[in-house]
């Protein structure tokens, strides 16, 4: 299992929290120093069966410069969203958890986390 964090993040903090109280083995990656690549984001987009817009945090001031409310929401627009979320990735949603059996969540809630714990 890895978890993609923020460490400003209160989400990311509670859910490494309720990760370590279950004894749940995981990798952390920061990934605002490690930078997932676009390929790496099309992966865990397919994990999570999830759009890139889904995972973008469009109130962050990089998502306003770049107008991205404005974009199109499409399979054209798909790779044009997942650059500007490698290129940007503070505007990454997190924390994404990976788990063991392929699947992905974004571990915003309890409940998230607790699903990507039963998987693995």
């Amino acid at each position: 299992m890895e978890i993609w964090i923020n460490p400003a993040c209160s989400k990311c903090r509670s859910a490494l929290s309720l990760l370590d109280a279950e004894g749940a083995g995981y990798t952390v990656r920061r990934y605002l120093e490690d930078v997932p690549s676009e390929d790496e984001i099309r992966t865990v987009l397919g994990r999570l069966g999830l759009e890139p817009w889904d995972i973008t945090r469009t109130q962050e001031a990089d998502a306003k410069e770049l107008g991205l409310r404005d974009w199109p929401r499409d399979a054209g627009a798909r790779d044009r969203w997942i650059a500007a979320l490698s290129a940007h990735p503070k505007l990454i949603q997190r924390p994404i958890i990976t788990a063991d059996d392929g699947t992905a969540v974004v571990g915003r809630t309890e409940e998230a986390v607790r699903e990507a714990l039963a998987k693995g």
